[in-house]
């Protein structure tokens, strides 16, 4: 018994010596005593003396490629878009089956804007995200034809019932299914195929902006009643002369109104959106996730009821406001993209400890190309985040800016993914969004909301 006791004793060591080695404290140290936040200091400074706004007549195009995999190939032929098998990307509760069917299709959309010599491309993808190992491929596909980063601002549509196996590590695989490298290559291929047809489509056009509000159908999903939201529907609307009309619009309720129980292809209620639109008064319409950060979709009905009385209830709203909407042909365009210098990575254990960053990195390598991008657009500012980024957050932006006459929205997913963004009082909870997506510490949101009011207060300024 002794001896036992003694093992036993030895044993209990280990274990401890190992949860140390293993493990380390949330680090509470004010980011802007941090060397990351120094450097990007001088990144931004540098941003600010380079920086070129246009103001002139305005070109635009647009592009519509199909993101909807063959299903059950006999074997992967990527080139045709066609598979043996393609997981759902979305809940983790489906553990990474495939598809059964397709019950509508999936789009990656872009639309081209042009004044002078300045040009951009605002991307939206029927996706769960934009993944950052695919669009680190776009990006030097792109730059072959002359194009760089940041000239593209990315979003998804976020759909938790769209095309996965795209997602390296183990919790990539958790949430988008087993890896499967011609996936990859298929969607290099379609969203580089997207954005050259978009800017080879430039043709003379005219834009307006606006928004209306539309909180019937979000909600706060982390606190409940007591918290805010950004309930804004913000839009882009763009006519080529002589040609195709196109909409670029944004919400910020999560496209969740189907659940892990579904298992076909669907861009959920941003595909009946889109699909709605282009019905009645566009030629393409492209969504792009707002500020989905902790923000849930408010909808009675059962199955796809769900989707189709939120998507088909925007589109009639924002019909009614597109008559109103004046059009210019002349405006200013201007644009900044930041690659973020990110804190230290620790996946969590509970609401006070964090795996170690080696760890970490072996569960899901954190992207090396993470950006904030800022784009103007006449009196609209449209910033592009990395992350779900909180709705709350993006009301204080949106406020902030409108005091100074500028409206803005606040997109997710822009080309990587670092988690969720959101407020710091919101760190310790023991919930989904901060303990189990929360990679970044308890100051992340803070020092992200900085570094965008750096770079939005350039572009107004010109």
């Amino acid at each position: 018994m002794k001896r036992f006791g003694i093992i036993l004793g030895i044993i209990l060591g280990i274990l401890v010596v190992t949860f140390l080695m293993i493990t380390t404290s949330v680090n509470t140290t004010p980011y802007f005593q941090k060397d990351y936040y120094k450097k990007s200091q001088v990144r931004i400074d540098s941003l600010r003396s380079s920086f070129v706004s246009e103001n002139d007549s305005l070109k635009g195009g647009f592009a519509k490629v199909s993101i909807t995999p063959g299903l059950n190939n006999k074997e992967d032929q990527y080139l045709e878009g066609k598979f043996k098998d393609v997981p759902l990307a979305g809940f983790g509760a489906r553990k990474g089956k495939g598809a059964t069917g397709i019950h509508d299709s999936l789009f990656v959309k872009a639309a081209a804007l042009k004044v002078n010599n300045q040009t951009v491309v605002i991307i939206g993808a029927d996706l769960l995200i934009m993944p950052p190992n695919i669009i680190d491929e776009v990006t030097v596909l792109l730059a072959q034809k002359g194009i760089k980063r940041s000239q593209i601002f990315y979003s998804a549509s976020h759909s938790h019932s769209s095309v996965g196996g795209w997602g390296p590590g183990f919790i990539g695989e958790q949430f988008a299914g087993k890896e499967n490298k011609n996936i990859s290559k298929w969607l290099v291929q379609q969203i580089s195929n997207a954005v050259l047809a978009a800017i080879a489509d430039l043709r003379p056009a005219r834009l307006g902006t606006g928004s209306f509000d539309a909180s019937t159908y979000t909600r706060n999903r982390l606190i409940g009643e007591s918290g805010t939201i950004n309930s804004d529907f913000s839009f882009i609307s763009i006519e080529q002369k002589g040609g195709r009309k196109g909409i670029i619009g944004s919400y910020s309720a999560h496209a969740t109104t189907l659940g892990d129980e579904n298992m076909d292809f669907s861009a959920d209620y941003p595909g009946y959106w889109e699909r709605k639109m282009e019905k009645t008064s566009t030629d393409i319409a492209i969504f792009c996730a707002g500020s989905v950060g902790s923000q849930s979709p408010k909808v009675e009905g059962q199955g796809f009821e769900r989707p189709r009385l939120i998507g088909e209830s925007l589109a009639d709203s924002l019909n009614v406001y597109l008559p109103k909407t004046i059009l210019q042909d002349k405006i200013t365009l201007s644009s900044l993209s930041l690659k973020m210098i990110l804190p230290t990575y620790n996946m969590r254990i509970t609401t006070k400890l964090n795996l170690i960053s080696r760890l970490s990195e072996k569960l899901m390598p954190i992207p090396k190309n993470v950006y904030l991008q800022s784009l103007r657009i006449g009196k609209l500012i449209w910033i592009t985040t990395p992350c779900d980024f909180s709705g709350e957050y993006a009301l204080q932006i949106k406020e902030r800016l409108a005091a100074k006459g500028f409206i803005a929205n606040v997109s997710s997913f822009n080309g990587s993914y670092v988690g969720y963004i959101i407020p710091g009082r919101y760190f310790y909870l023991d919930a989904y969004e901060p303990m189990t997506m929360g990679w970044f510490g308890p100051n992340m949101g803070e020092y992200t909301v900085e570094l965008i009011r750096h770079l939005t207060d350039i572009v107004i300024k010109n």
